[in-house]
């Protein structure tokens, strides 16, 4: 009699346990989701957004120990039900935890900075989103050598785009191209060659500015272009990354690849 009411016991705090452990699991999607909406549509200061994203992350390795806590007793229990729910816990808790995981990695394997160019020597200058950026943390104004040999030193393949075609014909083609990959054109300038737009993060949807710059090069063009975030030390990749997939829809829009 008195191992049935131990081994119900144990049943019910099982339960409770792995109850407790999807709860808190599905509290932090829900808070780790609103972390970046939130700051995407300007529910709050980026700030916020980046204090409940940390959160979720601390938080988690605290919801890591409750579930596995209530697959053990779950085990210990032998009760199936709770056995499975407590797996499938661990399940979203994994896919949660990719997304701040991700980004952690991504730290490490880049330079942490957010000012990315095709040209180190004379990087393409902002003229248009200047006004945009007055109150941005993050100055327009590029930081010079020291700058340079860091992205040197992450990012070695980027470099000048050079067409065959005139340079009008390729700053039409890339005012096309910055379209389609869902840039916010400020403005276009024809006689200086000059388009600048913005684009926005995936997650955070913060707000980087991009210029891109056609300049004639023997009977041919050469295109630099930099991309320069708003706010944040590190991008993450992100801006090399948006340079390279603006010069590979653009190279392939002529019909050309590297």
């Amino acid at each position: 009699m008195s191992s049935d009411v131990s081994a119900t016991g144990l049943s019910r705090v099982t339960a409770l346990v792995v109850r407790a452990g999807l709860a808190l699991t599905v509290l932090g999607s829900l808070a780790l989701l609103l972390s970046g909406i939130g700051s995407r549509w300007d529910w709050w200061n980026y700030r916020t957004g980046f204090v409940i994203f940390r959160a979720t992350l601390y938080g988690g390795l605290g919801v890591i120990v409750v579930v596995l806590a209530g697959l053990v007793l779950a085990l210990l229990a032998r009760t199936g039900r709770s056995i499975l729910l407590a797996l499938a816990t661990l399940a979203l808790l994994a896919g949660v935890a990719a997304v701040p995981v991700g980004h952690l990695r991504a730290a490490g394997r880049v330079p942490p900075i957010h000012d990315i160019t095709t040209d180190l020597d004379d990087p393409p200058r902002f003229v248009a989103v200047l006004s945009l950026r007055r109150d941005a943390p993050n100055s327009a104004e590029y930081a010079g050598p020291a700058l340079a040999a860091q992205q040197r030193a992450g990012y070695p393949d980027l470099g000048p785009a050079r067409f065959v075609a005139p340079p009008a014909t390729v700053l039409a083609r890339a005012t096309e191209v910055a379209h389609g990959l869902g840039w916010q054109i400020v403005a276009t300038d024809a006689g200086e060659g000059r388009l600048e737009a913005t684009d926005r993060t995936r997650w955070f949807g913060f707000r980087d500015d991009v210029v891109v710059r056609v300049r004639p090069e023997g009977t041919g063009s050469r295109v630099d272009v930099r991309s320069v975030s708003r706010v944040g030390r590190s991008d993450l990749g992100t801006n090399a990354r948006r340079i390279r997939a603006f010069v590979d829809a653009l190279r392939a829009s002529f019909g050309e690849t590297r």
